[in-house]
């Protein structure tokens, strides 16, 4: 028997029990259905996360520090740390928590400097200015970070270089254009923002201040801190874009030289000057993953904990992997379930038919044959499961991404779900094998039915 007509006869069979098939079918449409769903969702949140990394990390850059906290994943390392000239504490959380590191300091810059293999070195400038204005205006207060060239912040207004902001250059982001008194985003270019950052408490300012005191002279307020203002002119304006990883979309970006400017004054005269929670480095040809690694073993080897930006894109990965596989539980074992239902009825259906069966061997089909009608039967079941699955998959995926996209600030060009049709076609494959695997036993039981007693049976 050829098997194009094997797989007809198996056709006109099911239809003759339509009730029963769509039934079972449905059981595995509905596996179907979340494994569809659960392997789009892990496609467009791998692109996203793709494009996060990209919009926020320079491939060719590596986070570098002195301490193990750099490239710690998992929960801060609070236990205490052997005394050293460059150990901070750090503050996270907000109960009062902290954990101290060891961080960079100048003498390490100079020697990773050196290397054969870096190109450059940048600074972790973590600088508090106090507040920004400009004439008119009111104060405000803000967060301010080095541009890097590696970001790629999305503009309302005006230009990016390609490496880095020259002189007195700030990128301004859009919340503050009408605080400032800006028409528009437009309107704010070429304009100038002043910045004013604060020196820390001089030794020399304690100790008048504390002489006063004593003398009766001060009785109340606080010792005098320097100030200075800073005046940048505005060559750009960001907005919170659906891929940045800026503080809350807040962050005035400078160049680095002016960031140095700026972190110097504000620490000179504390323990912090001249050191660095981590530095970035940028490595010759980085972006080739064994090149980046050749440089993270020899930097590792001279004390340092590196975390590069494939690093940190296979974490991201790692994390949406294990969500995914959470989720994907679940459509396997509504599968699972399916199971039984297609071993049900397809001994339902030998039971239905065992007259036919043996009228088929009696008029000299043979077993092996019959078995596979059976087994062809269960194939066209998970099929069509696979396929009505699938099917609603795809028309659910396409009417709720939108609404998904927008309610998750995406921005545009993102799509939560995204399906690829070589993954659904492999699913609705495995499925029909487990299908035929399910329909397998049934199936033998008909090979094996004697015909004259099949023949016999009422």
């Amino acid at each position: 028997m050829r098997i194009t007509d094997t797989i007809a006869r198996a056709a006109r069979s099911l239809r003759q029990a339509k009730g029963r098939t769509i039934l079972t079918s449905l059981a595995i449409a509905v596996g179907a259905l979340t494994l569809t769903i659960t392997m789009a969702a892990g496609n467009g949140i791998r692109a996203y996360t793709d494009r996060l990394v990209a919009n926020n990390f320079d491939p060719s850059e590596s986070i570098v520090g002195r301490d193990k906290e750099i490239a710690n994943t998992g929960a801060p390392d609070g236990s205490p740390k052997e005394y050293d000239d460059s150990v901070t504490s750090l503050s996270f959380g907000g109960s009062g928590g902290s954990v101290q590191i060891k961080q960079v300091t100048d003498a390490d810059i100079l020697e990773i400097e050196k290397l054969p293999y870096v190109e450059s070195v940048r600074p972790n400038y973590q600088i508090s200015p106090r507040y920004v204005t400009r004439e008119g205006s009111k104060k405000y207060t803000l967060s301010l970070e080095a541009y890097n060239p590696g970001q790629k912040p999305e503009l309302v207004a005006g230009t990016l270089p390609a490496k880095d902001l020259a002189g007195d250059d700030v990128v301004l982001p859009e919340g503050y254009v009408s605080l400032l008194g800006f028409r528009d985003a437009k309107d704010a270019l070429g304009k100038t923002v002043t910045v004013t950052i604060q020196q820390p408490y001089s030794q020399e300012a304690l100790q008048e201040f504390v002489m006063k005191s004593l003398a009766g002279a001060v009785s109340e307020g606080q010792p005098i801190q320097n100030t200075e203002d800073i005046t940048l002119t505005i060559s750009a304006v960001s907005k919170k874009g659906a891929a940045s990883l800026s503080s809350a979309g807040l962050s005035l970006y400078v160049g680095s030289a002016k960031a140095k400017d700026m972190y110097d004054y504000t620490t000179k005269g504390t323990s912090q000057y001249g050191k660095y929670s981590y530095v970035s480095i940028r490595v010759k040809d980085g972006a080739d993953v064994t090149v980046a690694n050749r440089a993270k073993d020899d930097l590792q080897s001279r004390g340092y904990y590196v975390v590069t930006s494939q690093d940190i894109q296979k974490t991201i990965r790692q994390f949406v992997d294990i969500l995914q596989i959470l989720v994907a539980v679940f459509g396997v074992i509504t599968v699972i379930a399916s199971i039984f239902g297609i071993v049900n009825t397809m001994y339902i259906s030998v039971l239905e038919r065992t007259r036919e069966i043996g009228l088929m061997k009696a008029l000299g089909m043979r077993g092996r044959h019959v078995g596979w009608l059976f087994r062809i039967e269960a194939a066209w079941i998970g099929l069509l499961g696979g396929a009505i699955g699938s099917g609603l998959a795809l028309l659910i995926g396409t009417l709720i991404n939108p609404w998904l996209t927008k309610t998750l600030n995406l921005g545009s060009g993102n799509s939560i779900l995204i399906f690829d049709a070589w993954q659904i076609i492999g699913l609705i494959t495995a499925l029909i094998l487990v299908a035929i695997a399910a329909g397998w036993f049934p199936a033998r039981k008909a090979a094996r039915l004697d015909p004259i007693d099949a023949l016999r049976t009422e």
